[in-house]
């Protein structure tokens, strides 16, 4: 497939939403926003009410889809590795190079936030009167502790992600481990079909979005109307920003180099796939794109590209484990938990594995944050402040992370070069065909 081919299959992929539709999608997000801030401005006490209780059902919403959606994804992409030799050597070359990549993201998004140092928003706003106590009832080391289960159910029941992520990698690699037969297929099917449903769901909540952002933003300007600041807001959608920009620009280039690769001809192969990633906010969406970009542009192996860039559009998540991290001490902090030199080093850790168990899926990143912290009892209300401009969040870490997926890829080919031949697998790892 020549470039002018790849470019044409990114245009298809960008038409399946018409332009059209995008532009009515557009046009319903600036109303709801637009009705947002003029039922705000009303203050009144009847309408104030109604917009809580549209901002209370999406946040409920938001927590209800986000564990099994997390759980979903892990499994089935760890259900399909191979067991060959080839596909050991890359699989350990790839995983090594997201865990770096990962936590690299997530330490630079650490360094950032001391560095600009967030102020809080008013108790009204962030939800955390009287929470202090609460959330601060328990150590870091319970917290450990409870991520292991003791049963089966418990983690799904009380929304705790990283009991779940847990759960979710046993069983993906159990089922990895069994021989093929008719009933591993199936069982991988059950789970694939549940997924299917609930990107279907995902859809459908996102379809009446319009309507949440209207409550979050008729919300957040009443609370201005009565005289709160935000100014630590500000600083806080700026560090999340500038960490995104640092590891898009500085710190996957320099990785590149370092390993002797070109990154402005990796960039220049990956463009299409880079187009599609920002303006679909899925990297699911673009995995397509993104491989034929990566073996017809790079000439990157494709026994790599198709082991790797699915199981990366997964797992790979660097915009994902920032956002994580910064959002998760910004409300942590703003509950009055004390934030502390180790509490940084440990989010760098669980915001890299929270973003291992990422769906690649419009917004599953904010899903995911929303119930990570439910589950430790901090108050998330903040986030139906985030949410009118996470739409511009998400479009940079959809990029950032498909930018990362392809320089996973071609450093594993990098390495592997003398040691794989080119024919690809006749089962590869994940059909580029994508369901959302």
């Amino acid at each position: 497939m020549s470039a002018t081919r790849i470019e044409e299959s990114a245009h298809r992929i960008l038409n399946k939403i018409p332009a059209r539709k995008r532009l009515y999608t557009a046009l319903f997000y600036l109303a709801g926003i637009a009705l947002g801030v003029i039922f705000g401005l009303m203050n009144s006490h009847s309408v104030n009410e109604l917009m809580n209780f549209i901002a209370t059902v999406f946040t409920r919403l938001f927590s209800f889809i986000a564990v099994p959606i997390i759980a979903l994804a892990l499994i089935t992409t760890l259900a399909k590795l191979g067991k060959s030799r080839e596909a050991g050597l890359i699989f350990r070359h790839t995983i090594f190079y997201t865990l770096l990549t990962t936590i690299v993201a997530a330490g630079i998004a650490a360094l950032l936030y001391n560095l600009l140092d967030p102020a809080n928003v008013p108790s009204e706003i962030s939800g955390a009167v009287d929470s202090a106590a609460s959330a601060q009832s328990t150590s870091y080391l319970d917290h450990f502790i409870s991520i292991i289960p003791n049963n089966l159910l418990q983690p799904f029941v009380s929304g705790n992600v990283l009991s779940v992520l847990l759960i979710a990698a046993a069983i993906g690699l159990a089922l990895a481990s069994l021989p093929h037969s008719p009933t591993r297929e199936a069982v991988e099917n059950v789970f694939v079909g549940f997924q299917d449903i609930l990107f279907r769901i995902i859809r459908a909540i996102i379809a009446i979005l319009p309507i949440g952002i209207m409550g979050f933003t008729s919300k957040l300007i009443t609370e201005m109307e009565n005289g709160l600041l935000l100014t630590g807001l500000v600083t806080y959608f700026t560090v999340v920003i500038s960490s995104n920009l640092l590891q898009m620009f500085v710190v996957l280039p320099l990785l590149m180099l370092i390993k002797g690769l070109n990154p402005l001809k990796v960039a220049r192969g990956m463009l299409p796939a880079l187009l599609v990633a920002f303006f679909s906010k899925s990297s699911a969406g673009t995995l397509p794109v993104t491989m034929a970009s990566a073996e017809d542009n790079l000439k990157v192996n494709p026994k790599v590209s198709r082991f790797v860039l699915p199981i990366c559009t997964t797992i790979n998540m660097n915009g994902c484990a920032a956002f994580i991290l910064i959002t998760s001490i910004y409300l942590m902090q703003n509950a009055g938990v004390e934030i502390s030199p180790l509490t940084f080093v440990a989010w760098i850790f669980i915001a890299t594995l929270a973003a291992i168990g990422n769906a690649g899926v419009p917004m599953g990143c904010y899903f995911l944050t929303i119930s990570l912290l439910s589950s430790m009892q901090i108050p998330v209300l903040l986030m139906g402040v985030i949410l009118p401009v996470y739409a511009v969040i998400d479009m940079l870490e959809t990029g950032v992370n498909v930018w990362s997926d392809a320089t996973v890829a071609n450093l594993v080919d990098h390495d592997l070069r003398d040691s794989l031949d080119d024919t690809p697998d006749p089962d590869p790892v994940a059909d580029p065909d994508v369901r959302l």
